[in-house]
């Protein structure tokens, strides 16, 4: 029996554990795939250990604090800056991004490259996959943050003209994710129409604040449910390879 998981805190939102044994089970794998909700992320190497496991996914908020306690990264991650999943081969931690390939799969479906200006909301690890494929796309960007030093906008920056001009919105942050669903990243949505193609990375609930209030005003609408299951299907073909 091979173990496998993903780490995080809280771990109330994942969905990764009921995907991973769906598949194990339809596959007849001889895998187990558990949620580990850790809040000391220098127990990593302990927890590996002890519960003998051959990878795991990571999640917020340790995408990036995860990177020093790696033994390396494949060049993709080194360049994003992030790193999802982790594969254990000889006792080693060797970090991968499977966001990016995720997310660029999900956005090349929905945009049919007609979004050439995106607004990418927050500024963590996910934020740093979705820049790295947008840049690949070439499609201009604009990210927002809480704090100057870690985006080009704040929050309060954000105009009409600014969201009216930028037809592909994408939410890297938390904000309405369970159980905090009646959050939402606080923008001008009245600026907001059927031009504008909003992606949401938050999976649970299936349809956010951020997305009906899309819809509201016209836009097509995207959870991140299907760029989950495409990482996660690259990780298990990463830990397998």
């Amino acid at each position: 029996m091979r173990n496998y998981g993903v780490i995080g805190f809280p771990l109330t939102h994942t969905f990764s554990p009921e995907y991973f044994n769906s598949k194990f089970l339809k596959e007849n794998i001889e895998a187990i795939y558990t949620a580990f909700p850790i809040e000391d992320l220098t127990k990593i190497r302990s927890l590996v250990y002890e519960k003998e496991l051959s990878g795991f996914n990571v999640t917020i908020p340790y995408k990036e604090k995860i990177i020093p306690l790696l033994d390396s990264m494949d060049n993709e991650a080194k360049e994003i800056g992030a790193v999802n999943c982790v594969k254990i081969e000889n006792e080693k931690l060797i970090g991968f991004n499977t966001d990016a390939y995720g997310f660029q799969v999900s956005l090349n479906e929905l945009s049919r490259s007609k979004h050439r200006n995106a607004l990418v909301l927050g500024s963590g690890g996910a934020a740093k996959a979705v820049k790295h494929i947008l840049t690949k796309e070439a499609i201009n960007f604009t990210s927002v943050a809480r704090n100057k030093s870690k985006g080009n906008l704040l929050w309060n920056d954000l105009t009409e003209k600014i969201i009216s001009e930028n037809t592909l919105l994408i939410n890297c942050t938390p904000l309405g994710m369970f159980p905090n669903e009646k959050s939402f990243p606080p923008i001008l949505y009245s600026a907001i129409t059927k031009n504008h193609l909003l992606f949401d990375l938050v999976y649970n609930p299936e349809k956010t604040l951020f997305m009906k209030k899309g819809i509201e005003y016209g836009a097509i609408v995207s959870n991140g449910l299907q760029m989950l299951q495409l990482q996660a299907d690259k990780s298990w073909a990463i830990w397998n390879s």
